[in-house]
């Protein structure tokens, strides 16, 4: 379909002063909106904008954190100004069919590549919204094809400018706008929240652990002042279990069965395992693939090859049972002697990961043996203060990962929102 769709549509959800409004009329976006085609030609405007579809419109040096445009060459750059629209046709998972974010930080140029536009009314982010609906994405995929690029669009500008949008009433645009804005600032709010409890634990951790070269911590609990210098040892010296994951489980994959923990379910935003892209092994009664590797509940992971001292920790809440690749290695401790918990944190400390990047074994591919892992130090107290600690630090990850879960909620809950606040184009392209 182009140009004005005849049939308007009503969304399911609607504000009760807007039941009796009738159907949403559908426009083309060249009759809503005027590209912006003006070039940098005199070269006046030096800062260099890009629109990301994580963080919308941002500086292209803080996001990239350099600057990738040539400043010697920016005549050909389109002039973009705060409350414009740009287009990017690169394709992500975030962003399906290229993100359409609106420019609020201010005046920049824009690589050429880039479709910049703004509407006749720019009063409401009404339309910033609806771009991040999955009705935009599924309507542009049906319009659109991939370009010579698999991670680019192509669509024709005049197709692009020639794409329906609805257009209800201004008054029942801002109404729209604003309860969509308020969760987007509810969101930011709780997403600051989870920032500074992060930053919090990773202070924390800082002080709780000896620096290097250190036996006393900079803060102690008030019960353990008195108790003395921590005891440092190497990871072998205290006699745990070492194994790593073995080659031959290609065999074994399924879609369903025993879960079979990989590097990327080590994180380093925390010590517990990320099973959000969980894989899974079927073994025959008769196989001894599992016998060695089979995890258990205060087993300590460690990455050992590539991106090496990723740690991971195994609770009550890791299905049994569970096994490592050969990627991962695993250390089990004798839980009246050490707390595994304790460990997990301390190899997971600035201080630890700095000795993780001086140690790994040299080659052409990078990688730590299980010699080199026994041969990793660690720093103790008696039993009582690592558990002290462990707590301490494991009731911090709980209030992260609550925040962290409220946040995917109302995350969720706009998603949903939005599905019902927009009509369906359930029309299909001309």
């Amino acid at each position: 379909m182009s140009g004005e769709k005849k049939d308007r549509l009503v969304p399911r959800l609607r504000f009760p002063e807007f039941w009796e409004a009738g159907g949403w009329d559908y426009l083309p976006l060249g009759k809503l909106a005027k590209r912006s085609i003006r070039k940098n030609t005199a070269g006046e405007v030096v800062r260099v904008l890009t629109n990301s579809a994580e963080y919308g419109v941002v500086d292209q040096r803080d996001f990239f954190d350099k600057d990738i445009a040539n400043q010697g060459n920016l005549e050909g750059y389109y002039i973009v100004e705060k409350g414009d629209y740009v287009y990017n046709p690169r394709i992500s998972s975030t962003a399906p069919v290229g993100p359409i974010s609106r420019n609020n930080i201010g005046t920049g140029v824009m690589s050429p590549l880039y479709t910049v536009f703004r509407f006749n009314d720019d009063k409401s982010d009404f339309y910033a919204h609806y771009f991040r609906t999955s009705h935009w994405h599924q309507y542009m995929r049906q319009t659109s094809s991939t370009g010579a690029r698999h991670d680019r669009m192509s669509i024709p500008i005049d197709d692009f400018m020639g794409l329906p949008l609805p257009a209800p009433s201004a008054t029942e645009q801002h109404k729209i706008a604003a309860c969509l804005s308020s969760l987007d600032e509810r969101i930011a709010g709780e997403a600051t929240k989870l920032d500074t409890l992060k930053a919090h634990k990773k202070g924390l951790m800082q002080q709780l652990f000896p620096a290097e070269g250190d036996t006393v911590p900079c803060l102690r609990f008030l019960e353990f002042q008195e108790s003395g210098e921590w005891e440092e040892k190497r990871i072998g010296e205290l006699k745990p279990f070492v194994t790593s994951g073995s080659r031959g489980w290609a065999a074994f994959y399924s879609n369903k069965g025993s879960l079979f923990v990989r590097m990327t379910n080590l994180t380093r935003e925390s010590i517990y395992l990320d099973l959000a892209d969980s894989k899974f092994v079927n073994l025959p009664p008769e196989a001894t693939e599992g016998v060695r590797t089979q995890l258990k509940e205060y087993d300590v992971l460690i990455s050992i090859t590539a991106d090496i001292g990723i740690i991971g920790y195994v609770d009550a809440s890791v299905p049994s049972p569970a096994y490592i690749n050969q990627h991962i290695a695993l250390v089990r401790f004798n839980p009246s002697e050490v707390s595994s918990k304790f460990v997990s944190y301390f190899l997971a400390s600035e201080r630890s990961q700095r000795l993780f990047r001086t140690s790994t074994d040299t080659g052409t591919k990078a990688g730590m043996s299980l010699i080199g892992v026994q041969k990793i130090q660690v720093v103790l107290p008696a039993l009582p203060e690592q558990q002290k600690i462990a707590d301490c630090l494991s009731s911090l990850d709980d209030l992260i990962n609550a925040l962290a879960q409220k946040i995917a909620l109302l995350k969720h809950h706009k998603k949903g929102l939005m599905q019902q606040l927009f009509p369906v184009l359930d029309e299909e392209p001309a």
